[in-house]
């Protein structure tokens, strides 16, 4: 299969997991619908991510950052109620948990995702009557340039110790998830691949304790884990920084070889 059916056919199966998520959200069939609805908005972003220069893609890229940013406050309350419940503090959770249905009905009567379904059965005809969507070649060359300007950011802020760490992780964050959207093409080793994992993985659990001690001064039935909170983002942002050092080694200096080739 030609490389622009094989990139429009797996816009159009996240489409059908994105209902099927909706679905199992409308019936309350499992507590894991929105996290699997999200996990399909954030791969349609990161698949169109490198065609922002294509005016088929805006729409869609649009609609799927609005549901993105509806659902973040819901999935962050889904979280932290998991989090009381596994320390202990049952009614703590269950008062967040309280809030959830109203939040997924709000979620799922709202014009974000509505858009979001209709900008997806328009996108396929849009995105074949533009060159990139009948020329693999040129799909393929669009794709490369954006893994290597992603890569090429992500080694400069690696490589700069004032880099602050908040926004290291947005930035690993879409790095990961643009190299697994485009596995093939992506200059990384499997070895730079597992470390940007890595580093993700630590430099979330580092923001999560940051925000939720954040939280404590707003919440007070927060308080008894302030302590724990803080202790463990703490240890895990000396962990992400062990990890950094890693990925700092592996991961290839693109623009640098640029320079050398002219």
């Amino acid at each position: 299969m030609a490389f622009v059916n094989e990139y429009v056919k797996e816009i159009i199966e996240l489409e059908v997991a994105l209902f099927h998520a909706r679905a199992r959200l409308e019936v309350s069939a499992d507590d894991e619908a929105l996290h699997d609805l999200r996990i399909c908005i954030r791969r349609i972003r990161s698949l169109l991510s490198p065609l922002r220069s294509i005016a088929a893609t805006s729409s869609l890229r649009e609609a799927a950052a609005q549901v993105g940013r509806l659902t973040t406050p819901t999935r962050d309350l889904e979280v932290m109620a998991i989090e009381l419940q596994a320390r202990g503090m049952p009614a703590q959770a269950a008062a967040r948990r309280a809030r959830l249905q109203a939040d997924y009905k709000a979620i799922l009567g709202d014009a974000a995702l509505k858009r979001l379904f209709v900008a997806l059965d328009k996108w396929p005809s849009l995105f074949r009557a533009e060159d990139a969507g009948r020329d693999s070649a040129k799909l393929k060359r669009l794709i490369g340039r954006a893994l290597t300007k992603q890569i090429d950011k992500l080694h400069a802020a690696l490589n700069d110790p004032q880099f602050d760490r908040h926004e290291l992780r947005i930035l690993v964050k879409r790095s990961r998830y643009l190299t697994e959207a485009f596995p093939h093409l992506s200059p990384l080793s499997k070895k730079a691949a597992k470390s940007l994992k890595a580093v993700q993985a630590a430099l979330g659990s580092w923001h999560d304790h940051f925000q939720w001690c954040l939280k404590v001064k707003e919440q007070a039935d927060l308080q008894p884990l302030e302590q724990i909170w803080l202790e463990a983002s703490v240890k895990e942002l000396a962990e992400a920084e062990a990890e950094i050092k890693r990925l700092q080694r592996l991961l290839p200096d693109i623009a640098k070889k640029h320079r050398a080739q002219h």
